[in-house]
């Protein structure tokens, strides 16, 4: 392996002090079993204080979700799905075979709504997608329920209430910390005059296990590898010292992680190089949020903005030349680092087209080109690596499960489109999990499974109340 490494990050045509500097981009980046082995540690620990108790770095939040869909329910059952970027409002019928088919509208978040009038928003969106297929309830018709997706950071006070911890994944809308989502969705929703009633609160990682688990009976965790990144799993509920609610018949909760969160309090475990404590120190949540900071979509592409510019400031990479666009915060989308990890031309002009077209640099040399795909190889196997931490550590949590079939519903656009992230992802996991249990592990892409689960829960929660 370490010729392999070798090569990729050997710089053809690299001066001597061009080729040191990606020789200690390496060493920051890329990461040995050893080196991962003792964050999982740390993130078993972790998740062991916060199933004991509240307000710890891994929030562990109980979802109020106890049981398991069974794949043969049918109906069509409604869902909003409050992602980072986008917002979704769906009509999803189950079949009773476990599949279903979704009918949904997307509407990309505006700067507005995303710092000042998120929840009317989301009402006026619901209205729209109603009003286009003559949905909306009208005279005695009983008001539509539906559930919400909500991938916040929320304490979870029952199936359809729970107050905001934190504002994540670059949204800041005032007066809403601390209050019941649900709550203000409702109201926003009466505002318009709609009958809408939110019968359900999910965190979309919640909603991808249900998701998940509607078409496999096995599903029990689902992970968000996108925007931003989160997991949730079954848990038994004897395993959650801090549960004082009644323990429920099926003896296990879905459980929201918040992982996103992890060594966000001292910065004492994860792998920090100077170019992430400058994204963190610039970010509009300092100090929070670590470990999605290191593993998402939303901040690889400025991570590899940070190399770039800590390189193009010593003179190293583009003859010390930038740009508008280069100087400017997010910047660099991680589409950019896409493109350029699969650049196998001769003279990489996929990353030609990244520096020069999208970039505004004008004449990138060869060596240029190559210490930028050197860049993109080390942000994104990172991610992928550091990725599996969770994932193993999660699993391994309940090690009662490990001798059976295990399906894990992943969705984002991280796991689907990045090059070889599921691929890393699942061969770094097999590093640290018995062969004899991992081929037991199914990684599957759970597609729309946020704004799926969240129709599921709905579900859930209407036969419940029956």
């Amino acid at each position: 392996m370490a010729s392999s490494i070798d090569q990729r990050f050997t710089i053809v045509g690299a001066t001597p002090e061009q080729q040191a500097a990606i020789d200690t981009l390496a060493k920051q980046f890329l990461l040995s079993d050893e080196r991962l082995g003792e964050i999982i540690k740390e993130f078993r620990r972790r998740m062991e204080e916060g199933l004991a108790t509240d307000g710890k770095v891994l929030k562990m939040i109980p979802s109020y979700v106890t049981r398991r869909p069974l794949g043969t329910e049918t109906g069509s059952y409604f869902a909003i799905d409050l992602g980072g970027t986008n917002l979704r409002v769906l009509k999803v019928t189950l079949d009773g075979h476990g599949g279903v088919t979704t009918e949904h509208q997307k509407f990309p978040l505006t700067e507005e709504a995303k710092n000042r009038t998120l929840f009317d928003f989301v009402a006026q969106c619901v209205d729209t997608f109603l009003d286009e297929r003559d949905l909306r309830p009208s005279g005695q018709q009983p008001a539509i329920s539906m559930g919400l997706t909500f991938s916040y950071p929320v304490q979870q006070t029952s199936i359809n209430s729970g107050t905001l911890v934190q504002w994540t994944k670059g949204l800041n809308v005032p007066g809403c910390v601390g209050r019941d989502v649900v709550r203000l969705l409702q109201d926003a929703l009466l505002r318009l005059g709609l009958r809408v009633k939110i019968v359900a609160l999910v965190n979309d990682t919640v909603g991808t296990l249900l998701s998940a688990a509607y078409s496999d009976p096995a599903a029990q965790m689902g992970i968000i590898f996108g925007t931003g990144t989160n997991a949730a799993y079954y848990e038994n509920v004897t395993n959650i010292a801090k549960w004082k609610g009644p323990n429920p018949s099926s003896g296990e909760m879905v459980l929201n992680m918040e992982w996103g969160a992890f060594d966000s309090d001292d910065f004492a475990f994860l792998p920090f190089t100077p170019h992430d404590i400058k994204l963190d120190r610039k970010s509009i949540n300092p100090r929070k949020q670590a470990y999605e900071k290191m593993i998402s979509g939303m901040y690889l592409g400025e991570i590899a903005r940070n190399v770039i510019l800590w390189l193009v400031d010593q003179r190293m990479l583009l003859d010390g030349r930038s740009s508008e666009v280069l100087n400017a915060m997010w910047s660099i989308d991680t589409s950019y680092l896409s493109a350029a990890v699969t650049d196998t031309s001769p003279d990489l002009s996929e990353t030609r087209q990244v520096i020069e077209k999208t970039m505004d640099i004008c004449n990138s040399t060869h060596v240029d080109r190559q210490i930028f795909k050197a860049i993109a190889i080390l942000v994104g196997e990172r991610s992928a690596r550091l990725s599996a931490v969770g994932v193993v550590a999660t699993l391994t949590k309940r090690a009662d499960l490990m001798n059976k079939p295990i399906t894990v519903g992943i969705d984002g656009s991280m796991y689907e489109n990045y090059p070889s992230f599921d691929t890393i992802l699942s061969e770094t996991a097999s590093h640290f999990i018995p062969q004899s249990q991992f081929r037991n592990i199914k990684f599957t892409l759970a597609k729309d499974g946020s704004g799926v689960g969240a129709a599921i829960t709905a579900m859930l929660a209407a036969t419940d109340d029956e």
